[in-house]
Formats: structure tokens, sequence, C-alpha cells
């Protein structure tokens, strides 16, 4: 019998990679957004090409440092409680979303943010469990030859 390789991963590289994978998609939105952006505020020349490197930066930033929380965050919850389920998925969401709720200071805009991202979390999970699943039954289901 195969081992499940999905358990097996070491949590540092979960984070690893959740951190290169949506810090790298934070930077190409930020290449999108930012000439919209310096377009829309009418910079030119070198200030132009100052604003798209910021937002760039700015973006990757904040979305690598999300991954992180998140991804650390889940693998605590997933230590502590000693099981792979959505309520680690579901929390991990509540603590990435009032990290950066917080920097608002508005604890409207926190509660709204928790919900939002665990909400988003726990579906994002469900739906990779269902295709884990998917895929496993792919793999044992005898061919007809």
């Amino acid at each position: 019998m195969e081992a499940n390789p999905v358990v097996h991963i070491p949590c540092s590289s979960i984070a690893v990679d959740s951190v290169l994978r949506l810090g790298s998609a934070g930077a190409i939105w930020g290449a999108c957004y930012g000439p919209f952006d310096a377009k829309r505020l009418g910079l030119s020349g070198s200030y132009r090409a100052s604003h798209i490197a910021k937002t760039v930066g700015k973006c990757g930033f904040y979305c690598g440092l999300f991954a992180a929380i998140f991804s650390f965050s889940h693998c605590g919850i997933q230590r502590y409680r000693r099981r792979n389920d959505w309520i680690n998925t579901l929390s991990a969401g509540v603590v990435a979303g009032a990290a950066f709720g917080a920097g608002t200071r508005n604890w409207k805009q926190v509660a709204v943010l928790c919900r939002h991202l665990a909400q988003a979390a726990t579906l994002l999970h469900n739906a990779m469990e269902l295709i884990q699943l998917k895929l496993s039954l792919m793999i044992t289901m005898p061919t007809l030859d």
C-alpha cells in the first residue's frame, strides 16, 4: 500500500512553497496593476517606472507575507490538534485575516476580513480534498484491456 504523499510533506516545505507561489502571483499582479495605477495618477518617465517597481514589490511582499502567516498557522494548528481537517484551514484563515485586518486598526474590517479569508480557505481546502479523492480513485481503478 502506498502512503499518501501529501501527509508526509514537512510544514516548512509547504510554507516556503506557498510563499514563493503567492509572492510570485502578487508580483505579477503588481506588474499588471502598476502601469494602470501610474496612468491613473498621471505619472510619466522615471516617476512612472519607480511607482510600478514599488507596486510590484509591495504586492509581492504582501501576498508572500499572507502566505507565510496562513501556512505557518495552518501547520501549527494541525500539529497542536493532531488532525488534518477543515477546522485547521478555517482557523488559519481567521488568523491570517486578523493579522492583515489589524493593520487597518478598524475592528469591523478585521472581522469581515477574517470571515472572508476563513470562508475562502475552507472552500479551497474542501475542493483540494475532492480533487485528491478523484485522483486517488483514478489511480486505484483497474484498467480494462
